[in-house]
């Protein structure tokens, strides 16, 4: 995927999520703020949780958008 194909999908992706206004106001956020995504994931996202239990997770989600 190139990276206009991925801006283009990430934003339908936020705006659908979120709405006009809200997935601007994230945007504007990540722009003005200092932001590593990867040392935040690592800190936020699945802390605590075992390979397992980050699976079983990710295929309820799977499951959910593909019924």
């Amino acid at each position: 995927m190139n990276e206009t194909v991925l801006m283009k999908t990430g934003m339908k992706i936020l705006i659908e999520q979120l709405g006009n206004i809200e997935a601007e106001r994230f945007v504007s956020i990540l722009l003005r703020e200092p932001f590593d995504y990867t040392e935040w994931r690592k800190n936020n996202l699945c802390v605590g949780m075992t390979v397992e239990e980050i699976s079983k997770e990710a295929m309820k989600v799977y499951n959910q958008e593909n019924i």
